[in-house]
Parts: C-alpha cells; sequence; structure tokens
C-alpha cells in the first residue's frame, strides 16, 4: 500500500540523530523506504540506531559529524554519499539550548550557540544543496527551528536568537533553491516529551506551566511525525520556506 509518506528512493540524512527528533526522524523516514544516513558526534549511540533500524527490515549507516566545522561536515558528506548516493532529504536537526538569563551569558557560550544552531544548519544545507545541484537532481531540506523562533520567553535569548535565525535563513534559502528544485522549510517545535526533556517536565513548576498552555500539556513524539513527513516527503511538494510550528497552541498561548 502506498501512502502519501512514502520516501522509497529517498535518501535520507538526519544530523543530530543520537537522541530526541533525530532518533525519531530517522526511524520514520526509514520504516517509510528511505535510506538513511544517521549523523552526529556521538558514533556509539548512532551505531545502536543503525542496528535498530536495520533489525526491523530498513536500510541506515552512520557517520560522525561536527556540524560546527565545515570539514567535518564535507567528510560526512562523502561517507554518507559513498553508502547511498546523493542525499535528497535532509533532516537538518542537530542543536543545543542553554536556558539562562541574557546577563548570564558568557561569550563562549553565546558562540557555541549560534556556532551548532545557526553556522551549523547553514554548513549542512549550503552541503547538501551544492550536491543536489550538481547532481542535476532535487530534494527537500527540513530545518529544525522552534517556537522561540517565533516569539519569546524568559531566559532564553540566546536560544531564541539563533533559532529565529534559522527562521530566516530557512526563508532566504527557499528563495534562492526553489528554482532549483530544493525546498526549503523550517520545523518549530514546541515543548516535548525527549530524552533531554522529560526530567525537567517531571518538576510541579513545569507541569503547571504546560498545563497553562492551550493543549494543557506537552506533545509526544509521535504528534511531530505527520509534520515533519509533510515537509520532508513529495506531499509537500508545494510547500516553500514555511516555518510549521507544532506546538499544542504554545505559541499562541502564555510563556
Amino acid at each position: 500500500m502506498t501512502t502519501e509518506f512514502d520516501m522509497t528512493g529517498k535518501v535520507a540524512l538526519v544530523t543530530g540523530a543520537s537522541s530526541g527528533f533525530g532518533v525519531h526522524f530517522a526511524k520514520n523516514l526509514a520504516c517509510r523506504g528511505a535510506k538513511v544516513v544517521v549523523a552526529a558526534r556521538r558514533l556509539d549511540r548512532l551505531h545502536d540506531l543503525v542496528s535498530e533500524i536495520r533489525d526491523s527490515g530498513g536500510e541506515a549507516a552512520a557517520v560522525e559529524m561536527d556540524v560546527t566545522c565545515s570539514e567535518s561536515v564535507i567528510v560526512a558528506f562523502d561517507q554518507g554519499e559513498s553508502e547511498f548516493g546523493t542525499f535528497t532529504v535532509v533532516a537538518n536537526n542537530a542543536g543545543v539550548a542553554d536556558v539562562r538569563s541574557a546577563l548570564k551569558i558568557d561569550e563562549g557560550s553565546w558562540d557555541t550557540m549560534m556556532d551548532t544552531n545557526l553556522k551549523g544548519v547553514w554548513l549542512v544545507a549550503q552541503q547538501a544543496a551544492l550536491r543536489m545541484i550538481a547532481a542535476g537532481i532535487g530534494g527537500s531540506i527540513v530545518n529544525t527551528a522552534s517556537i522561540l523562533g517565533l516569539r519569546v520567553t524568559f531566559g532564553q535569548s540566546s536560544y531564541s536568537a539563533s533559532k529565529a535565525a534559522v527562521v530566516q535563513l530557512t526563508k532566504a534559502l527557499s528563495v534562492e533553491w526553489a528554482r532549483k528544485g530544493i525546498r526549503v522549510n523550517a520545523l518549530c517545535p514546541g515543548y516535548f516529551l525527549t530524552e533531554m526533556t522529560e526530567a525537567a517536565f517531571a518538576s510541579p513548576q513545569s507541569q503547571a506551566y504546560l498545563g497553562s498552555s492551550p493543549a494543557g500539556r506537552a506533545g509526544e513524539m509521535d504528534e511531530i511525525t505527520a509534520p515533519f513527513l509533510l515537509l520532508a516527503s513529495d506531499a509537500g511538494s508545494y510547500l516553500h520556506g514555511v516555518a510549521l510550528p507544532v506546538d499544542g497552541g504554545q505559541s499562541i498561548g502564555n510563556m
């Protein structure tokens, strides 16, 4: 049975694939027929993910990538292409978070945030587009932004700035690359239950905050599957430069 989210014949790269959204995106791409290359700095966790995908009948490979380093990005692309060919889907997902007030952010922390969340997205997207164009094929790039790229909350100034920049970068790249057959869109998640956030969300304060949002809770990973696949797959062929909030209404509620 075919579906609108069928990824058969696609070759996908997922960055930041050692945990959270990256793991989820990789599994969903693979189970729908894509050949998936997972990338991150923690190779041991990537090997576990590759084994899980292969055990489920999918095709996957792992490459080490530091998205803040152009040389590392190029080497990882070379290795990934040697496995499956030119990437036609890129989940540009690697990122970091740092919750602290603006007066407590030091220069090193600011640089780490921008290098990973913004420069890293640019380096990966640029490399993907260069190779798609050279191969004469189109594709889809999905940048992971955040609802904090659309609005702000207390204690997240550097993170919000980096994700707002990702949203604008997404739109700018979309304008430049649409005629080359490359779609660039951004996914803007709200607060989701992941390995990184599970402990924080367990506190009474977090539960009270989440309860005040329109949906009244955090998101579950399966609830971001369809929005991601819409942007990544041919089902979203007329979507260019979109910044899609997936947040249970958090971006329009109290923050």
